[in-house]
């Protein structure tokens, strides 16, 4: 069995602590692939901020309402107006795997995503996992040890300070260094 061509277009997501490039697995996400893309070509992400952060486990962004801060208390509701449907698929959730996030219903997915920072085996089959970092684990390491407090949810993963998303531009794989 041979391995499939990585895709020929990358993510950059461009944070207040550097750039996170991001390869998309296709072959496993096609639809997830084509949705992360088409929001981040229309600039849906730009403006926004990661705005939970599990020290140890990940860092999730992709909230629209993440845009506003007198949204807060609504942080993590936000969507693009509709869901897609799941493409749980056998790559294992381990540092720097990019995944939807959804609530309960499998098919809830949107636009918010997470990052692992470490091993989460447990979401293996459960998310869907759709490509994985390929530049920036430092700028990782730095969104995933910023203090956090206590969010809505009783949860200690607001970030103190907003981790800014200032765009996602998915650019060929040739132009990124």
């Amino acid at each position: 069995m041979s391995t499939p061509a990585p895709d020929s277009e990358v993510a950059v997501i461009k944070t207040g602590h550097g750039n996170l490039v991001l390869e998309f697995w296709p072959d496993v996400a096609p639809k997830t692939v084509a949705n992360f893309k088409k929001l981040a070509n229309e600039g849906f992400y730009d403006g926004s901020a990661f705005h939970r952060i599990v020290r140890g486990f990940m860092i999730q962004g992709g909230d629209p309402l993440t845009k506003n801060p007198g949204e807060e208390g609504r942080w993590g509701t936000g969507n693009p107006g509709f869901q897609i449907k799941a493409e749980f698929n056998a790559r294992p959730h381990q540092r720097g795997v990019i995944s939807m996030a959804r609530s309960s219903d499998p098919d809830s997915a949107g636009s918010q995503f997470f990052i692992c920072l470490g091993d989460a085996s447990f979401l293996d089959g459960k998310y869907t996992a759709f490509g994985k970092l390929i530049q920036g684990d430092d700028v990782l390491g730095k969104l995933g040890d910023v203090p956090t407090r206590v969010a809505g949810g009783g949860e200690k993963s607001r970030p103190v300070e907003r981790q800014h998303v200032e765009s996602v531009r998915v650019v060929n794989r040739s132009t990124v260094a």
